[in-house]
């Protein structure tokens, strides 16, 4: 089997092969092609022939990747050889080298059987040998022959073979990575989806592909893994480092010199001919368009680039490979280069193991570290770059001097991180630089349409900025049109308002800073937005009641805490008034039993007072018709919503804790773009509107409504409902009208549920006994929640498309409806301690993620293990697995199961951290890993893997677990499909 040892190799092959035969002519120019290809060989000239093999030959079939052994007539009848071969057999069982064969003008089966020519001169070589060395020779020739390689005798062109194996050669080495690139997590899965788009084999035709994303992602370290991987496959190759800013005409140069500049640095590098000089613009191709090259164009930041060093892909030879990464995948779109890979981010385990290779020097947190490397990776948000350089500079130290940088880090960028993601930053125009800074402090995760709301008055250009932005990688916007900044690229905008003139700036963060403005007036005319921490506030201050209604321009005001174990420093007056153009209110604690008499928010998009003391919001009617979202979260003291038939915008209203509210205005019904809903805990609402039939609602959440009897005649669009912890006495037949509902909760505490035919039967909440039959009606239902119901036996026909059940609480269950026609299915029965038998085996073998209570693994685990961790022997797709959860106690807080994969001999190590279900006695957790899932198809060899698992609860222990191995690709497919 392979040793786990990492290899460097010192060559990439090593030729076995008779000499008198085949030196002087095949062995000739094998070599020299391998030369132009860029392929080392041992060379074996001046070794001493003798009939052992030589150390140093031993030794060099040791260092190689790869041994080609060429049979030629004559090779059986030296010793030498065939030591050789015993040698590089015992290399490829130890160290997983590969093996290839050229049958030079042989027949294999010849070689195998030891007849013919081939088979006179082996047994005159071996007449006077043992038969424990003749045996071991025959066997060693029988296993070489039956490796299928070139077969002269197939080739009317001996130089086209040659090619040929050259190539075959190149692609065998394709498949290893340097070591260089040994601490970038995830890379084989990166260079498996660039090669798939690369199309290695096809040479007939030169291509350019793109890789794109934020700064700091490792778009360079892919491409530079790359060239290390193909640069032997082609005649000439460069790597053309960091071109940023490189078409500067603060150089002296017009367009044409700045493009020749440009090309003569290009050939100078790929010819390597240092200080080459070139006249005209046509010089690439000239020198190119016969040559099969490899060519990296490093962090490309300007189309005109491109135009002088790949124009066309005719300017290179047939085979050829560009490669372009860039931040910005404009450039890429105008230059007509479709085919672009952009690189994600790295999950959460993939972080922390980015983190921990550079703070530990290993794959995860020695113990007593296990919280730290969370929160980094929080605060970095997943970028590598500021992984990578988190780890290194927390390396050897102690948890005193991580908790002084971390909150450092909380509050300004490490300088060789924002040294780089400044860039994109400086890059823009001065319009986009202000749209970064308002997404930045106000309007990240909001959707695009909100954000043109918001600015819709401004000269910014919005729609195309925001477009821009994207193509540089600066934000991401979803398919639905959420928009994305990451959390250091926040910072950046943080950092350049620091830096500007207190009296330019137009967004104020600084909370001092504020205060100042506040209490003096210096400068605060001209400022449209306010982000306010008032946690970071030591001294008190005072602001006056007029202090805001001086801002004239002030649109954007958000008022927050991120600290609430610290004292409140800001007294605000109770009657403060507000500026006039406010598009976004955001304040936390708002202080008034009402907002200023004064406040027009004919302008608001957004209103969000979160835990306030507010008793009312305004009087009478009030222009809202730019209102699009509002939050009343934890207004406890509210006690009447406002008239909101102006209101005809809005499309989420949160009342979540508003515990005095007692009644839903019928103002309610003029809301027809009414989407998100939610009504969490306002346990004395009783009257909702009976007809609540807005066309538009999707989501609706009526959770903890304690005195709410009447459920409402709702839209039957609605995708989202939650009906838990209520006092319902009834829920309307109606709901087995709503086609379209995904996601269904219902806690026990529903008086009465719908029959098929309209009758109902009437329970007291803890008295459920029933799941109503019509539930199988909700064909688009694909999420079901019910617990806490400890009287329900079983559960009746469920809709054949649902993929995600969980029952939990509902001590009595003994049978469930199976089976369901779902491709992918999650089933959790935590707590469910009278499961049937069949309903058991249904749970543990057709689900792709179950919990369900039990001690011990099933049988179809055939790979088990006491304890927590078990190796085993495989070269399959991917893997099923079972571990037994015993907690010492009960536990309320989240928990995770921590599971690790690891490949003894590859770079493939997985974590894989699972959120685990509230239990009170032992369960079974059963989960799975794909290897498919990251571009691997299968092992070449059988490999040990190790499975580790492990809980992130003192409370809980693994003490038995179980693998199951996959080799069905369907299986695989319908894991894929789950995962989506």
């Amino acid at each position: 089997m392979a040793s786990s040892s990492p290899r460097t190799w010192r060559y990439r092959f090593f030729a076995s092969f008779h000499g008198p035969d085949v030196r002087k002519t095949f062995m000739n120019h094998l070599r020299k092609q391998f030369s132009c290809n860029g392929i080392t060989m041992f060379d074996d000239q001046g070794i001493e022939r003798s009939k052992t093999i030589a150390p140093a030959l031993k030794q060099a079939i040791w260092e190689s990747r790869i041994s080609i052994v060429v049979l030629s007539k004559k090779y059986a009848s030296s010793s030498w050889c065939l030591n050789e071969l015993l040698e590089i057999f015992k290399c490829k069982e130890v160290m997983g080298q590969i093996v290839m064969t050229i049958f030079y003008g042989v027949d294999p089966s010849d070689v195998r059987k030891q007849t013919g020519d081939f088979g006179t001169v082996f047994k005159e070589i071996s007449a006077n040998k043992t038969e424990e060395e003749r045996q071991r020779w025959s066997q060693a020739l029988n296993d070489v022959g039956n490796i299928a390689g070139e077969h002269s005798l197939n080739w009317d062109n001996e130089s086209k073979m040659i090619e040929k194996i050259a190539r075959d050669v190149s692609n065998k080495l394709n498949t290893t990575i340097s070591r260089d690139f040994e601490d970038m997590v995830g890379l084989e899965a990166h260079l498996e989806k660039m090669k798939y788009m690369l199309h290695i084999d096809c040479e007939n035709e030169a291509m350019i592909v793109g890789i794109c994303g934020p700064a700091g992602i490792g778009k360079t370290t892919i491409a530079r893994a790359l060239h290390s991987l193909l640069s032997s496959s082609v005649q000439l190759s460069c790597f053309m480092v960091n071109l940023r800013g490189s078409y500067n005409s603060g150089l002296g140069l017009d367009e044409y010199g700045l493009k020749l500049c440009l090309q003569e640095q290009l050939l100078s590098k790929i010819l390597n001919q240092n200080g080459m000089s070139i006249y005209h613009l046509g010089a690439i191709p000239e020198r190119l368009c016969d040559q099969k090259v490899l060519i990296i164009l490093d962090d490309v930041d300007n189309l005109k680039q491109l135009e002088a060093l790949a124009n066309d892909t005719n300017w290179f030879g047939p085979g050829s490979r560009i490669i372009v990464t860039t931040e910005d995948q404009e450039i890429l779109k105008q230059h007509g280069i479709n085919n672009t890979y952009h690189v994600g981010f790295p999950s959460r385990e993939e972080a922390l193991k980015i983190f921990c290779r550079y703070a530990f020097r290993q794959s995860s947190p020695p113990n007593g570290y296990e919280k730290l490397p969370e929160r980094i990776a929080e605060l970095c948000s997943n970028l590598p770059l500021g992984l990578r350089v988190m780890g290194s500079s927390l390396r050897g130290k102690n948890e005193k001097e991580w908790e002084v940088i971390l909150h450092r880090l909380e509050n300004s960028l490490d300088r060789d991180i924002e040294g780089v993601l400044r860039v994109g930053y400086n890059s823009l125009h001065k319009n986009d630089q202000s749209l970064f800074l308002y997404i930045a402090f106000f309007f990240n995760y909001k959707d695009d349409d909100y954000v043109m709301a918001m600015l819709a008055d401004s000269d910014l250009e919005v729609e195309l900025g925001l477009k821009i932005l994207a193509y540089k990688s600066l934000i991401q916007i979803s398919t639905e049109g959420k928009i994305v900044m990451h959390k250091l690229l926040q910072q950046v905008g943080r950092q350049v308002v620091q830096r500007q003139k207190p009296w330019k700036r137009q967004i104020l963060i600084d909370a001092r800073g504020i205060c100042d403005v506040l209490e003096t007036d210096y400068g605060g005319r001209s400022v449209m937005g306010i982000s306010l921490d008032r946690s970071t506030i030591l001294d008190g201050e005072f602001i006056s009641s007029r202090a805001l209604k001086r801002m004239h321009n002030l649109q954007f005001l958000r008022i927050y805490k991120t600290r609430f174990d610290t004292k409140d420093n800001v007294h605000v007056p109770k009657d403060i008034d507000l500026p006039p153009r406010l598009r976004l209110l955001h304040w936390e604690v708002y202080p008034g039993k009402c907002l200023p008499r004064t406040f027009t928010p004919a302008y608001l998009v957004e209103l969000d007072l979160l835990d306030n003391q507010l008793e009312k919001l305004w009087e009478g009617i009030q222009p809202l018709t730019n209102l699009k979202e509002m939050a009343l979260t934890g207004s406890w003291s509210l006690k009447e919503l406002p008239d909101l038939s102006n209101a005809t915008k809005l499309e989420r209203l949160d009342l979540s804790g508003c515990k005095s509210l007692v009644e839903i205005p019928s103002s309610f019904g003029n809301l027809h773009k009414l989407k998100w809903l939610q009504m969490i805990f306002c346990i004395k609402l009783q009257v909702v509107p009976a007809h609540f039939n807005l066309a538009s609602l999707e989501m609706l959440d009526m959770m903890g409504c304690s005195q709410l009897r009447k459920f409402p005649y709702i839209s039957t669009n609605i995708t989202t409902l939650t009906i838990t912890d209520t006092m319902l006495e009834e829920v309307s037949e109606s709901i087995r009208l709503l086609s379209r509902l995904q996601s269904l909760r219902i806690f026990g505490s529903v008086n009465t549920f719908p029959y098929v035919g309209g009758k109902f039967q009437e329970r007291t909440s803890a008295d459920i006994d029933k799941i109503p039959d019509c539930l199988k009606y909700l064909q688009g239902l694909q999420q079901l929640y019910i617990g806490g119901c400890p009287k329900i036996a079983s559960l009746p026909e469920l809709p054949s498309l649902l993929k995600i059940l969980i029952v939990e609480n509902c001590a009595s269950l003994e049978t469930v409806s199976f089976p369901l026609d779902t491709p992918s299915l999650y089933l959790f029965f935590q707590n469910c301690f009278k499961l049937g038998q069949e309903e058991r085996r249904i749970i543990t073998t057709q689900s792709l993620q179950a919990c369900l209570p039990g001690r011990q693994i099933p049988v179809e685990f055939a790979h088990g293990a006491i304890g927590n961790s078990l190796t085993i022997l495989s070269n399959c797709y991917g893997f099923r697995f079972c571990v037994v959860l015993s907690p010492k106690k009960y536990i309320e807080g989240t928990v995770n199961l921590l599971c690790r994969i690891r490949l003894i001999g590859c770079p493939i190590d997985e974590n894989i951290v699972l959120r685990l279900p509230i239990i009170q006695a032992d369960h079974l957790f059963i989960s799975h890993s794909d290897l498919f899932g990251k571009g691997i198809v299968h092992l070449e060899l059988e490999k040990e893997i190790l499975f580790e698992f492990r809980t992130t609860s003192r409370d809980i222990e693994v003490i038995e677990c179980g693998v199951h191995l996959l080799m069905d690709k369907t299986y695989l497919s319908r894991v894929q499909l789950g995962k989506q």
